[in-house]
């Protein structure tokens, strides 16, 4: 009877430190975010561009040089868009559709990228700042490099390609002040 009082009270003692312990997901998780910020990937929980929901998902950021912007668009996967919206590739639409057309190596990189995502990515978002992947990080941290190395390679064709190019020129001339006195 002792025994079963001894092992209850260190059982109550060790529960709270079980309960506190991060779960093999979260484990994996934290992982992958760890590795893909040493790859120079920014990792962020946000708030997503999805109209219903608007969840907050992980949001992996591949930013383009602050000399190089990138186009806007943002594509949607079916699951979680409107059919309402122009499609892309089976299984993709657009919400924001680029002003100018891709070049054909960024769109054929584009296509190759949506085919091989996970399941779980629900959006692929460029603007002038960033390539950004959203989804739930179902990818084991082994397949991360050669994901990884597709949005690298996308985002290197985007660079350089802004909407705007007039307002992007205009923004990085430096600032001269207006001569005095004549």
């Amino acid at each position: 009877m002792l025994w079963l009082i001894i092992l209850g009270v260190v059982g109550l003692v060790f529960a709270p430190a079980m309960w506190l312990r991060p779960s093999p997901r979260q484990q994996r998780v934290t992982g992958l975010r760890d590795l893909a910020r040493e790859r120079g990937v920014a990792v962020r929980l946000e708030r997503s561009p999805l109209h219903e929901g608007g969840d907050t998902l992980p949001a992996y950021r591949w930013r383009y040089p602050p000399q190089r912007p990138g186009p806007d668009f943002l594509l949607v996967r079916d699951a979680v868009a409107s059919q309402a919206l122009k499609p892309f590739l089976p299984g993709w639409r657009w919400r924001v559709e680029p002003l100018r057309p891709l070049p054909e190596t960024a769109h054929h990189r584009l296509e190759v990228l949506l085919e091989s995502l996970p399941e779980d990515t629900v959006v692929v978002e460029s603007s002038a700042a960033s390539l950004t992947l959203w989804w739930d990080e179902s990818c084991p941290n082994e397949a991360f490099a050669d994901l990884d190395e597709r949005m690298k390679a996308l985002s290197d064709d985007l660079g350089g390609r802004p909407d705007y190019p007039e307002a992007h020129r205009r923004a990085q001339l430096p600032n001269v002040p207006p001569s005095v006195g004549g």
